[in-house]
This record gives structure tokens, sequence and C-alpha cells, in this order.
């Protein structure tokens, strides 16, 4: 899926939460501070905004407290993002690759990963870095996942401006569309001065953020 039904006003707002052996590295040298932008839940909670957070494994086990913010939450879905963000296809943004025969498994550990946390859990998976094919979307038919891929991205991972993200969404946003940014600070440090701004350009185009399942719902 890349988006829902093109009537109505609903957009979803997803949030990915990548990590990887390497950042979990950058963590532990203190080379960087956070990969939980805690900014961005302050900023959805505070304006009552629903979205959904596709979740990596061992992000959820590095921020088991974050991941119970968000389970707690009503108006947040969780997805799933793969265990480790390794690239489910051969070259995918220089990430390590998996095998086609481990990826079910994988996907199947991440959600089991998640599952203890309770809330708003969903059947949603996301590719790291959208990379899929033929091959691995029959590896995962087994496990019954909706994938979800996006039609707005907002450029967030590594961004030094937010302004840029911000025209990214506003540009292309339409009812119906699945918008992609990041939760994870330090990789993405600008999604959270972005993302008022980007609220308010939904609300000047009459458009709502809703869930991913309530903007899927009628595809």
């Amino acid at each position: 899926m890349d988006h829902g039904p093109r009537t109505g006003n609903k957009v979803a707002l997803t949030f990915d939460a990548d990590m990887t052996d390497g950042m979990l590295a950058s963590l532990r040298a203190g080379r960087v501070k956070s990969y939980a932008n805690l900014r961005i839940l302050d900023l959805l909670e505070r304006e009552e905004v629903p979205a959904t957070f596709f979740l990596t494994g061992k992000w959820v086990q590095r921020y088991p407290d974050v991941t119970r913010r968000i389970a707690d939450n009503p108006r947040f879905e969780l997805a799933n993002h793969t265990y480790e963000h390794a690239a489910f296809t051969g070259d995918c943004y220089d990430l390590p690759s998996l095998p086609v025969d481990e990826l079910a498994g994988d996907v199947a550990k991440t959600f089991e990963v998640i599952k203890p946390y309770g809330g708003r859990q969903t059947r949603y998976f996301r590719f790291p870095g959208l990379c899929h094919d033929a091959a691995t979307l029959d590896a995962l038919a087994p496990l019954g996942v909706t994938v979800v891929d996006g039609d707005v991205v907002s450029g967030d991972p590594f961004a030094t401006a937010w302004k840029p993200l911000v025209r990214a969404v506003l540009d292309h946003v339409r009812p119906g569309s699945v918008v992609i940014m990041h939760v994870t600070e330090a990789n993405a440090a600008m999604t959270d001065e972005a993302l008022p701004h980007i609220l308010a350009g939904l609300r000047e185009r009459g458009l709502v953020p809703a869930l991913l399942s309530e903007v899927l719902a009628a595809a």
C-alpha cells in the first residue's frame, strides 16, 4: 500500500524508529545522545494528533519506556519495521542485507518484541529503505502482513534544515496520503522543528491526521 483512498480529508502521519548495530554502538560510545525524539511525542500528545509508529525490534529493546509511552496512547498505533533495520534486498542504501530465508523470522521476531507492550498493535509492515521485490514479498506472505510504503517522503534522515521537510510534505500531500517521517533524533534532527509547520499546513489545506488503519480502511 502506498496510500489510502483519495476521498475525504484524512492523511496518515507515520514515524519510523530505526535501529542498527552501528547506531547502538554510537550510543554506547557517546557519539550520539539519542535515537528517540521525545519532542515529537510531546507535540503529538499536546495537540492530540494521531500517528502510527513503525518500530524496529532493537529500538523497542533500547527504548522500552518510550515504547510503552507510545503504546499507552490510544491515538497512536504500533507497526513493524524489522528487527535490526537490515535490508531485505541486495542493494538498499548500503544497509547489510538478510538472506531471503531469514526475512520472515526477522519480522515475526519483531512482532513478538512489540507484543507485550499492548496498545493499538497492527499487522502493518514497512521495509527498511522501502526496498523490496517479488521474492521478499513472497517470503513475508505467510505472516499475513500488509506492506505499507507511503506516497509522501519527508526526506528527514540526515536533513540539516527543517524548511525543505515542510515543503516536501506539503507540496505532495493529498487526501489518503501516507507521510513518512522518522523519530530517530540523532539521524533525523530536524523533524521536530518541521512538524509544527507541517501540522499547520495540513490544517490550512483542510487535511486531518488520522491513524494509518483509518486512512487505509476504505482501500
